[in-house]
C-alpha cells in the first residue's frame, strides 16, 4: 500500500500505542515524529461480557487489554473529529484489530487508508514501513 506525505500510522497492541507520521513520500515513507499518546484505559467495561478467545472465561488481563485498544480507538476517532489526522494507516495485531473495529467512528472509517494485521508495537521502525509497503 502506499502511504501519501503526512499519512499517521497508529502502531496498536493490548498494551502499546504509537503513533508515527510519514515525512517521505507514498513510494518511500519515512515513518517519524513518534509519540506514544496519553490514555485513559479506565473504562473496564469495554468487552466484559465478552469472554476470553481461549477458555471461555473473563480474564482481568483480557479486560486490561481490550480497555486500552478501546481507549486508543477513543483517541484517534477525536484526533480524526478534530482534523489534527487526515489519512491514517492502522497496524494491529489481529485481536486488538478487531477490538478497533467495533469503535472506529465513522469519520475515522472514511479517513482509513488501510489496516495491517500484524503485531509489531515493538519491532523496529523499518519493520513497520515494510509491513505497509507490503500490503
Amino acid at each position: 500500500m502506499k502511504l501519501p506525505s503526512g499519512a499517521h500510522v497508529a502502531v496498536i497492541d493490548g498494551e502499546r500505542f504509537v503513533l508515527l507520521r510519514n515525512t517521505g513520500d507514498a513510494a518511500h515513507p519515512n515513518l517519524g515524529d513518534a509519540q506514544e499518546p496519553d490514555l485513559d484505559p479506565t473504562n473496564k467495561s469495554q468487552g466484559k461480557m465478552r469472554p476470553s478467545i481461549t477458555t471461555n472465561q473473563h480474564k482481568g488481563s483480557d479486560l486490561d487489554e481490550a480497555a486500552h485498544v478501546s481507549a486508543a480507538a477513543e483517541w484517534l476517532n477525536h484526533a480524526v473529529l478534530t482534523n489534527q489526522i487526515d489519512d491514517l494507516v492502522i497496524v494491529a495485531d489481529a485481536r486488538s484489530l478487531g477490538e478497533l473495529r467495533r469503535h472506529y467512528h465513522k469519520e475515522l472509517q472514511a479517513r482509513l487508508i488501510g489496516e495491517v494485521g500484524k503485531a509489531l508495537t515493538n519491532r523496529p521502525i523499518q519493520e513497520v514501513e515494510q509491513a505497509i509497503l507490503a500490503a
